[in-house]
Formats: structure tokens, sequence, C-alpha cells
């Protein structure tokens, strides 16, 4: 999220809260596409982190974009730390250790977000060069210590840091040396929403897996195909993971709701300042647990969006569905993933055999395939089957999907192509994440170096 909200309409009732959500449905010819990528930027000459500040750093990076974008500026306490395009479609931000990230506009079809991603890398690339700095499309920093990690100064980061260790084991990793891909996909009422949101919760597990590619930490394996994955097994589980209510056959907005407002908040801003409140519930912040705290101790929808952005559920609800379970990786996998995803849950077709396919898993079976996901990749198994199997029924269905779509680029393509990256994966029957262990083994000579020249952007 680049930036935080700051509507300042009051809270009433649980009731706004509901509809907040409910509000986001739409007819399905307005449904949008919306693609984010994060990736480590790093200086050409010993593939070292790049700072915040300095004439060549992020500050520096952020400050070219500017000029180049015309985009306004996200200022933090005097301190830029993003860009937002003036009409709100598409914006720059900064993760916590630097990972830099492009939040695209809501588009029509794969083709464009795509072509949005590319250009987003061209430009990039002609500020950054001149920099030495470069770009890793990898889901896990594969050589920097949390040590060596630089900080962003953010002040929503700086609530989070001191929070997470109270929380989990690998909180600071999930902030600070991890990126991701991601999808945000629209529904047209609460029943498409269910179906939507409980298809793709089940199905998260195989999308870490086809996916996976974070296997290095610090300079070396590290036992897993996806320690993204893994990572998020620990960071806060009261805020993330898997939910059981979305798998009850009556699931809802009110159920979505009601969760969200007994996970405690990480902070409320009031005139640009930010204030901890990781001490209290939203549920108990709307019955008055700030009032001696606050300027003026009331929430705001603004608060509501904010705190709704700070839980991390695999699959999280706002007024859309944030697929959230992917491995960053090279700009393939940026179009990869909407056209996943898209091709899922985008066709009735293609969601009813989805739906059909999943049918009959449980929460606990699904918890299990998570769990297992991190270090087995493909090779996992769920009701009897591994996930390289599935993997070819869910690339069917999607590409069926993608072709019922019939978005057609100007040469006659349509979307299907995108899942190319994917159906190697699978062809191969190796993830992104177990080549790179064999060439760390082979032609690497036991070194992580390599990764910054072959798999950067």
């Amino acid at each position: 999220m680049a930036r935080d909200t700051t509507d300042l309409t009051p809270i009433a009732s649980k009731a706004e809260l509901i509809s907040h959500l409910a509000d986001g449905s739409k007819p399905e010819t307005d449904f949008r596409i919306g693609t984010e990528h994060e990736k480590f930027p790093f200086f050409i000459d010993g593939n070292t982190p790049v700072p915040y500040e300095g004439e060549r750093s992020i500050k520096a990076l952020l400050d070219g974009m500017t000029r180049m974008l015309g985009w306004e500026p996200i200022i933090d306490a005097g301190k830029i730390i993003g860009l937002v395009e003036p009409t709100g479609q598409g914006a720059i931000s900064l993760e916590p250790g630097g990972q830099f990230e492009l939040s695209g506009a809501p588009l029509e079809t794969i083709h464009q977000t795509c072509r949005e991603s590319n250009a987003h890398l061209a430009q990039l690339r002609e500020i950054a060069e001149p920099l030495g700095i470069r770009f890793l499309g990898l889901g896990g920093s594969p050589k920097w210590s949390l040590a060596e990690t630089p900080r962003m100064p953010k002040s929503r980061y700086d609530i989070m840091t001191n929070y997470m260790p109270k929380v989990g084991k690998q909180g600071l990793d999930m902030m600070y040396r991890t990126c991701t891909i991601q999808v945000n996909l629209d529904f047209s009422s609460e029943t498409d929403m269910r179906r939507k949101m409980q298809v793709s919760t089940k199905l998260q597990p195989i999308a870490t897996a086809l996916f996976a590619n974070s296997p290095f930490t610090e300079g070396k394996p590290n036992g897993f195909l996806s320690w993204r994955g893994d990572i998020w097994r620990d960071t806060d589980n009261q805020r993330a993971g898997l939910l059981p209510f979305i798998f009850e056959p009556g699931f809802s907005f009110e159920h979505y709701v009601d969760w969200a407002l007994d996970v405690p908040m990480y902070f409320v801003t009031r005139n640009g300042v930010y204030h901890d409140c990781t001490h209290v519930t939203f549920r108990q912040f709307m019955d008055g647990a700030l009032k001696d705290e606050l300027p003026d101790g009331l929430p705001t929808m603004g608060d509501w969006a904010n705190h709704l952005s700070t839980l991390f559920p695999d699959v999280r609800l706002k007024r859309f569905l944030e697929m959230r379970g992917a491995d960053g990786g090279p700009w393939r996998n940026i179009c990869a993933l909407p056209a996943f995803w898209v091709g899922l849950i985008y066709d009735g077709g293609a969601l009813d055999a989805a739906e059909q396919l999943t049918k009959s898993w449980t929460f606990e079976q699904v918890h299990a395939l998570r769990d297992a996901v991190p270090v087995q990749g493909l090779a996992a198994e769920i009701d009897g089957r591994s996930l390289h199997q599935l993997s070819r029924d869910l690339l069917d269905i999607a590409r069926k999907g993608l072709q019922s779509r019939a978005r057609l680029n100007d040469e006659g393509n349509d979307e299907s192509h995108f899942l190319a990256p994917l159906e190697e994966v699978v062809a191969r029957g190796e993830t992104a994440a177990g080549q790179m262990l064999s060439l760390y083994k082979g032609r690497w000579n036991g070194s992580v170096e390599p990764v910054f020249d072959e798999y950067a952007y």
C-alpha cells in the first residue's frame, strides 16, 4: 500500500464496516486486474544492498522516477517514501528493507498489465544503471543478513518492527528480506466473493509451489524451495495465514469483518503523525479504548481501510481480493501470476471447474499442504494427488478460462500465452528454486553470487 488512507468519515456501526467491503462489488464488465511486484535493489559492484540516503540510494531512485514520470511524491516525516500517479492509476512504494514495489493500475487485460510492468522496469533501469544499481527478482534475499539490510524511513514500519518480535519468530524476515508478486481481482456480489475467496484460498499453496523462488539465505541453501512461504507460517498468526471460517458454506463479508475487528491494530494516523495502537483491537477502538490517547479518539473509515491493509491472510479481502501466495521472481512471472488467477476465477466455466476440483478439500488438508509446500514444492500432496499432477489440471483450466475471455492483443493472441513460465515449471517437474539449487551445486560452485547476474532485471 503506497499511501495510507485519510478518509475522516466517522464510523457509527459494524454495519458500515460490512458495507465498506460489500461496496467493492461491481458488474463483470467492470472487472479489472491490478498487478503488484517487488524486487531487491543492489549495487552491481559487490552485490551489496542499497541504502536509503546518499548520492547512489533508494532516495535517488525515487527522485529520479519523480522527474521522469511527474508522479506525486509521497512524504513521510519529511522523507520521500513513494510516488503516486496523479489520478490514482498506479503507485511506487518501498517495503521495509528497500524492496522497490510497483502497484499497478487497475487494467482490463493481462496484455496491458504486462506492458505496464515492462515499461516500469525499463524506466527504472534508465534511472538505476547510472547509479550502478540493478534489481533482483527472487522471493527471498539470498545473501544479506538482517543486520546488513537497510531500513526505510516509513513510520508504519517503525511500529511494525517493534511489534513483530512479540508475535512471531519470522516477522522481521518477512518485512525486510522477502519479495512477492501479487494480483488484485474483483467480485460481483457476496456470493461471487465467497466462491472466489474459497477457491483461491485452497489453491494458494499451489501458487506458492509453482512460484517457489527463495532457496538461499545469507549465502547458502536454507532448506526450502520457498523460504518466503515458510516465513509466513510464523510471522503473526493472529493476522496472517489460513482462516478456517473462510471454508464455511455461509462465509460472508460479516464473518471477515468480525475477524478483522478482533485483530490487534498497528497504527492510527492523525495529522500526518502515526500513533502506535498495537495494544488494542479495532473493536476496542470502536468501544472508546483510544479516547484518551488520540486527538479525537474516534475511529474513521480511513482507520478501517488502513487496518484492513495490515491484515495478512493468504487471500486478503478488501474491496477486491488480493492473491498473496507467490514468491517474487523474474519478469515473466509478473505476467504469469495474473494469468494464472484470472484464468481460474474470472471465467465462469473455469471457476466452476476449479471449485469442483477443490470441493472436498478441508481446512485441515489445506493447512497441512501449506505447511508442506515450502520444503516439498510440487511434490507435496493433497487428497492423494501431488501438486505436480494438480498443477497440470489447474493450468489446463486456467488456459481454457483465458481463451474463453478472448482478450486479444494487436497480433490476435489471447492471454493464455502468459502461462508459459508455469507450463515450463510443470513440464520440467522442477521449480525455479530447484533449478537454482542445482546450479549452486554445479556451475555456480557453491556460491550465490551468480544469482545477481542471472536473475537480475
